[in-house]
């Protein structure tokens, strides 16, 4: 008995045991999800990268100096923005309250700068160098501030004296970055013109990082139209402003700029002001697409600011949806994660008006909410360690050494798309071509896949070339052979003098084959011969439609990325725009004096689209044999198949109708926006017939139920 109740404490012990340790291995379930996007833009959950680790700012004070003892609270008001400097201290501006407010990284008081002998007012902006020298943005006394380390005031900037500035530029510095000469990058309130760079003794060095003025068609077509004295009455459009300016140890520059196209909110700049991120085509600030409002006029991302943290990673805070996004040093997404606290509570990790962010040397992440006036502190998951640690080394190049590390995120989660294209790169370096080539296709890499197939490509003519040129040779020879023996055999006189097909389907299907080689001709004979057939017109139709999914289904992942085939919205699509332009054109000619009748037009326009047919199905089968070195060749057949259809539908418009050239093009435009009317009214009638329906159900069913 005594034994087994030795057993039983012992067993509780160790389940004591286990649960006292339980605490530093995992975490409390976090209050928001984590996502990513595939190179298809499909969202996917992750587990969380990111946990809460704490909460600072909350519990501050400040004492008397008559009774020392006493402490009297004294909390952050709208605190504007947060700086981790070279020791982990923070610096949190404390906008409210007009003062810096220094804290250790455990959120512990150091110390209050206030500058009693120069007093702030409404400051936003802080920067901590190396040395310890304290540059403050004090935006309501229009100036930057220079402080030593203990806190005494240095240099004070005010709006630099420039012929090169404008008369109406207002000098209200938001935010504040120093890089390793001493130069200040100011981010101004209404400055369009760009960052202000003044060199250590504040002498104006231009503007830095400036964004394009975004116009909108409407705007480019009133530039066309539009005299001067017009076009200067109307309001100037200007380029937003920066909201935010960030560097990292390599000496870069990231701006944010809400506002603006998801591909130029955020920024990465050299020293010459080149955004190293515009080529990529990527696109910035991540939402889930349930907090997208739904209406007329729908607001995107707005960030607010970036930090960079240790590895290059950049992180920027959406003030208008409250997400993190997290992208690596080539701006590729990593993750993202976060999402508004619900109205009327506070919830660790949701965030209610993120306004900065910042990170430490140990890439513990500091979120400053100027609604909660707190800062929450969160700290790298084990899953977010393994992604960071794997993602440096595959931009480091080291891709074998990577591939342990993207196995072990991918044992996490198997459909992180990062992992998937840091194991095709592993792959293809280790010469693994085929495997290589299956994971790029599967991380909508279509670069890295036609590079895979280049190798295999290369490495089997190299193998095979051999047999190849010896039956190209020896195939030329035999076809010689076989024609100077069969030159005056009965055989190729027959084949010569057989009879001609008569039968009137084939004819008009033959038809279509002239008309390629003679156009004109063959719309003449259209319109006043009678060749071609509603049959014939709609087997082609219908080879056309099978053209396209063809096409669809065939082509090589290096030049069409689709990975799904609707058939039925092909379908639909096509034969909708086709049918609606044969309506419209036959409704303009019959106006606008065309010759034509409904049958021409119906023919002509189906017999017009066979380039596609002839030209695009041997292009999608070809195009597998070939890399995106030779997409110029490519891309220049497929346009001249579509320049080859364009110019059949015009030679059919002007000969079939008896068109000039000046008529046709009218004709043409004249069918484009007939055919955006009958879209319209289609809308409409669909809408109305549909609110019409509603409405006679509910009728019927208030007299049933009465």
């Amino acid at each position: 008995m005594k034994i087994r109740c030795h057993r039983w404490r012992l067993f509780l012990s160790l389940i004591i045991l286990c649960t006292a340790l339980l605490p530093a291995t995992t975490h409390a379930e976090v209050k928001y999800s984590t996502y990513t996007k595939d190179s298809y833009n499909n969202q996917i959950w992750l587990q969380p990268a990111y946990f809460p680790l704490d909460v600072i700012g909350e519990d501050l004070y400040t004492t008397d100096p008559k009774q020392p003892n006493v402490k009297t609270p004294s909390p952050l008001r709208n605190p504007k923005d947060i700086f981790i400097d070279a020791k982990n201290e923070v610096y949190i501006v404390d906008t409210g309250n007009n003062r810096i407010v220094h804290m250790t990284e455990k959120g512990q008081l150091l110390r209050y700068l206030t500058l009693p002998e120069s007093p702030l007012n409404k400051p936003e902006g802080i920067f901590v160098t190396k040395e310890g020298d304290i540059y403050i943005a004090d935006t309501g006394n229009k100036r930057v501030i220079k402080l030593d380390k203990n806190g005494k005031m240095q240099t004070e900037f005010k709006r630099p004296d420039s012929k090169y500035i404008p008369a109406t530029f207002v000098f209200d510095p938001a935010k504040v970055m120093v890089d390793e000469r001493g130069f200040l990058y100011i981010a101004v309130h209404g400055g369009y013109e760009g960052i202000v760079l003044l060199d250590p003794k504040g002498k104006f060095q231009g503007f830095f990082g400036a964004n394009k003025t975004a116009l909108s068609p409407l705007d480019a077509l009133k530039r066309m139209l539009y005299t001067k004295k017009m076009y200067a009455n109307e309001v100037a459009k200007r380029p937003e402003t920066i909201n935010s300016v960030a560097t990292d140890k390599n000496g870069y520059i990231y701006t944010v700029t809400g506002g603006m196209a998801k591909s130029d909110q955020l920024k990465k700049l050299n020293i010459k002001g080149n955004n190293l991120l515009r080529s990529s085509n990527k696109t910035f600030g991540e939402v889930v697409p349930g907090d997208v409002p739904i209406g007329p006029i729908t607001s995107g991302p707005q960030l607010i600011d970036v930090a960079v943290d240790q590895s290059g990673n950049m992180i920027v805070v959406d003030s208008q949806f409250k997400y993190i996004s997290h992208y690596d040093a080539s701006g590729n997404l990593l993750y993202f994660w976060g999402g508004a606290s619900a109205v009327g509570s506070s919830q660790v990790g949701l965030l209610k008006s993120p306004v900065a962010l910042d990170v430490n040397a140990r890439n513990e992440l500091f979120v400053l909410d100027d609604q909660e006036n707190i800062v929450q502190v969160f700290r790298l998951s084990e899953f977010g360690q393994k992604v960071d640690q794997a993602n440096q080394q595959t931009l480091a190049g080291y891709y074998e050494d990577s591939e342990k590390s993207w196995q072990d995120v991918l044992r996490m989660n198997a459909q992180f798309t990062p992992a998937i294209m840091g194991l095709a790169q592993a792959a293809f370096t280790k010469e693994q071509y085929e495997e290589a080539k299956k994971l790029f296709k599967e991380a909508g890499n279509q670069e890295g896949y036609s590079d895979a197939f280049w190798q295999i490509r290369m490495k089997w003519l190299q193998q095979n070339f051999s047999w190849i040129a010896s039956l190209l040779l020896f195939s030329g020879i035999l076809y010689m052979l076989i024609n100077k023996w069969t030159s005056k055999s009965r055989f190729r006189d027959k084949w010569r003098n057989r009879r001609r097909i008569h039968h009137s389907f084939l004819m008009n299907f033959k038809h279509v084959f002239y008309m390629m080689k003679h156009p004109i001709d063959g719309f003449i004979a259209i319109r006043y011969e009678g060749k071609g057939s509603y049959l014939s017109a709609i087997i082609i139709l219908l080879c056309v439609y099978a053209s396209l999914v063809i096409k669809r289904l065939v082509t090589s992942f290096s030049f069409d990325s689709s990975i799904h085939v609707d058939i039925y919205s092909i379908f639909t699509q096509f034969f909708i725009v086709w049918i609606a332009w044969v309506i419209a054109n036959y409704l303009v000619s019959s106006i606008y004096r065309g010759e034509g009748r409904f049958r021409d037009i119906f023919i002509g326009s189906a017999y017009a689209l066979v380039p596609y047919m002839v030209i695009g199905i041997p292009l999608a089968f070809i195009s597998n044999i070939m890399t995106m070195s030779e997409s110029t060749i490519y891309h220049y057949v497929a346009q001249g198949m579509i320049v080859w259809i364009g110019l059949l539908i015009f030679w059919k418009i002007q000969w079939i109708h008896n068109y000039s050239v000046g008529e046709t093009a009218l004709n043409i435009v004249f069918t484009l926006c007939t055919m955006l009317v009958i879209g319209v009214l289609i809308f409409i009638t669909t809408g109305l017939t549909n609110d019409l329906a509603s409405l006679i159900y509910e009728m019927y069913q208030e007299v049933i139920l009465r």
